[in-house]
């Protein structure tokens, strides 16, 4: 590289980084204002399955660096909601109906057959963890903050199966779930987990009183609704009009 060249590639980088930083402690809060919006137009269906996402056209709608948008893509692809391909970029994760269908048929298999276990085992320390999360999953719906009630039930189902006391299968369902979270993201329906909002409180009534049985039986339907709530149809590959669709959101993130 010439050093004229050199010159001006470091010229634009010292420029980046003054745009992220020039904003001192407030520059985190912008990129994680910027995280949500993208993450939240996902779940909201706003950005379909298999969209793209122009690190330049982000930077120039959010008025931030290649770099910080760079950090918030990296924090969005850690999660599974985008998928980053070199020399391609990033776009909105797409699972396939398949993969979709042996996710929920592996929870099926391996979540039912625990809540035996659970039963025998849990304590009344679980059981107030288990509420106090049902809760905060159900208040998160009610005040329409999708991306946390789709975190906070993967939580409560990774806890039950740590309370069957098998560590092996307990950390095959927190694969599961959190894998399911990405399926719901993008399929799920705005608004709703795919089950009844007390499926969470009526399942934990059956763990505390130690009937293990219904609540397998009870863990299947439950499984079972959220998968038949999902909407997965092919979408074609798109590249959406970024200014557009966050012309609120880069407006409250600066």
């Amino acid at each position: 590289m010439s050093g004229s060249r050199q010159i001006g590639k470091t010229a634009r980088n010292g420029r980046d980084q003054a745009s992220d930083t020039r904003f001192g402690k407030t520059a985190g809060n912008r990129l994680d204002a910027i995280y949500r919006s993208i993450s939240e137009a996902i779940i909201q269906h706003r950005l379909r399955p298999g969209a793209r996402l122009r690190e330049d056209a982000l930077a120039e709608v959010f008025g931030v660096s290649r770099t910080g948008i760079r950090k918030v893509l990296q924090r969005l692809a850690l999660e599974q909601l985008i998928t980053l391909t070199p020399r391609r970029g990033a776009s909105v994760t797409r699972p396939s109906a398949d993969e979709a269908r042996e996710v929920f048929e592996a929870r099926l298999v391996v979540e039912c057959a625990l809540m035996e276990a659970a039963a025998t085992r849990i304590t009344e320390a679980d059981i107030s963890e288990l509420r106090d999360m049902a809760k905060r999953e159900h208040e998160a719906l009610r005040n329409r903050e999708q991306r946390i009630a789709i975190k906070l039930s993967a939580s409560f189902h990774a806890r039950l199966a740590d309370i069957s006391g098998n560590r092996t299968l307990a950390g095959f369902v927190n694969q599961l779930a959190s894998r399911s979270s990405l399926i719901l993201a993008v399929y799920g329906n705005a608004g709703n987990l795919g089950c009844e909002s007390h499926d969470h409180k009526n399942l934990i009534d059956l763990l505390a009183a130690g009937d293990g049985a219904k609540a397998g039986d009870f863990m299947a339907r439950h499984l079972k609704s959220i998968e038949a709530s999902l909407s997965i149809f092919e979408e074609p590959e798109e590249t959406p009009d970024l200014r557009e669709l966050f012309a609120v959101d880069a407006l409250s993130s600066n």
